[in-house]
Formats: structure tokens, sequence, C-alpha cells
């Protein structure tokens, strides 16, 4: 609980990371984000300073997370010019928590290996009431042996670890998990649209998916909002498309087809181009749904 703490990335995930050390004991001395508002607000909040320079991040905790959104942004505030989070970084530890490529996390470590700083992989898979009660899932890249050091810092922010092995292998696996995950919420809204466009009670259709084959996690957790167009962003479908690419583009270096990853991520990069890129994932409803207004787009 002596360390101090600090974080890059304050959205909702990063925010309520903070709020969840806070609450255990630990000092979380500052903040970051492009939205400076947010970070400000975030710092009164729990007695943290609101750095405006990466560096000043970096000289006031050993630890310090980041969740950024994607792999210009991790490049920016490890490698930026004039300002960055290798700034007088000898013996901190940054723990690299967004969906990125192998490829960033791989350079990261690098770069601050060299600065005398290890670095970690910690890919989440949860929601972001999971971030508030310490109930992430995490899956760990990096040095064992900095895991270990690490771990009971993390024990607090997860409900469970995986430790997958050297630096870009835990990103490996969370590309996977994202690419199945959206195919699943893009066949989920296949399915509810047809079943609406032949008249069939969708509470009944989930009610059947939900004891056979058809069922899976996003039925419990986008069905209900598919039908009510509650689309309220948990994961949004900006971020679905990009995430689906990354295992894509991993696949292409492998030489190895998926078509159906790249039907879906057309489906999500569709809704960005409706300008509807901010809904969450389950917002793909719009594209199935008859007498939706996105339907003739799709």
């Amino acid at each position: 609980m002596s360390q101090n703490i600090a974080f890059v990335g304050v959205g909702r995930m990063g925010a309520n990371m903070a709020r969840r050390l806070k609450d255990c004991g630990y000092n979380v001395t500052a903040v970051n984000d492009v939205n400076r508002e947010a970070a400000s607000k975030l710092a009164a909040e729990i007695g943290a300073e609101a750095c405006e320079n990466l560096a000043d991040v970096t000289a006031k905790a050993d630890v310090i997370f980041t969740v950024v959104t994607n792999d210009d942004a991790m490049r920016a505030i490890f490698k930026g010019e004039g300002d960055n989070l290798l700034q007088g970084a000898e013996g901190k530890t940054f723990i690299n928590c967004a969906t990125l490529s192998p490829g960033i996390h791989q350079e990261v470590e690098a770069a601050a290996n060299g600065a005398g700083a290890k670095t970690l992989e910690a890919c989440m898979a949860s929601s972001i009431s999971h971030a508030r009660e310490g109930k992430l899932y995490l899956m760990i890249g990096g040095e064992e042996e900095t895991y270990k050091a690490n771990e009971p810092l993390l024990e607090k922010m997860s409900a469970n670890r995986r430790f997958v092995g050297e630096t870009g292998k835990a990103a490996e696996v969370k590309a996977l998990v994202n690419m199945v995950m959206n195919i699943n919420t893009a066949g989920l809204a296949e399915g509810l649209g047809l079943g609406a466009a032949l008249g069939h009670d969708l509470n009944m259709i989930c009610e059947v998916f939900s004891q056979t084959g058809a069922n899976s996690r996003v039925l419990e957790t986008d069905a209900e909002d598919m039908q009510a167009r509650d689309h309220e962003c948990w994961f949004s479908a900006e971020h679905a498309a990009k995430d689906s690419n990354i295992a894509i583009d991993l696949a292409k270096a492998k030489n190895i087809a998926l078509p159906l990853a790249s039907a879906t991520a057309k489906q999500y990069e569709k809704m960005v181009e409706l300008g509807i890129g901010d809904l969450d994932k389950s917002g793909v409803a719009e594209l199935t749904f008859p007498d939706r207004r996105t339907q003739s787009a799709s």
C-alpha cells in the first residue's frame, strides 16, 4: 500500500480503476488525460494531482497505469518529443491496460527498458462496473518477475488473472477475445433482427437461444438493449472495429483467413461511417432490425 500510483487515461475504465485503488488504501498521487476537465474532476475527487505534463506523472508515482485509446496514443505518451512518461523513469513500472496491438506493447517495453523502467501488459476483459468493484479479468504479459512483484496490486483490481507469457502475448489473446465477442454480438443482432422481421416474440426467441447452441454471454448482456434500442456506451462500436482489425492484422501476418471477423469489422466500420460509432457495440442491431433508420444503409 506504500506504493504511489498514477493513471494516464482516466475515461470510464481508468477513472474507476483509480477509484478502486484509492478505496483499497493506495496513494493515487497523479492523473493525466487529454480531457483535462475529466482529469481535474477525478483528481479533486480522489485527492490526486491533475498533471498536464507526462513527465510529472512519472515523477509522482512508482507504478503508472495507462489506459489509452490506440497505438498512436500509446506511442505519443511514451515516445513523444518534449514530454513523455519515460523521462526520469528509472525504477518505475508501467502497467498498460488498453487493447492495443502486440507490436506497440513490445515497442514500449524496449523503450522503457532502455530508460531503466519495467512494463507489464494487463489487458482487461470486463466492464466499467468490474473496474470499480475490483472484479476485472486480466490477461498479463511481460516478465514474470515483474508480474509477481506487482501481483498484490493487481489482486486488488481483479477477480481473476491469467499470466499469458512474454510481452505481446496477452495482447494477442485479448484480440482473440474481442474478435469472438464482436462476432457473437453481430450474430445475435442478425438473429434477433430476422426474428423481428418474421414476426416472432423476441423474448421467446431469447429464451430459446438461452437453452440451445445459440446461447452466448452477449445474449445475457446485449439482447435486451438491442430490443429496447438502449445503446448507452459500455464498449463502443468504434472500439469494436479497432479491436477486430487488430485480430485481422495478426491473421494476415500468419496467412490465416478470418471471413467472419472481417464481415463483423465491416459492420462496425459501417456504424462509424454512419456517425453512430460512439454507440455501444449492441448498436450493431441498428443495421439488422427491420424499420430502423440505418437498415437501408447496411
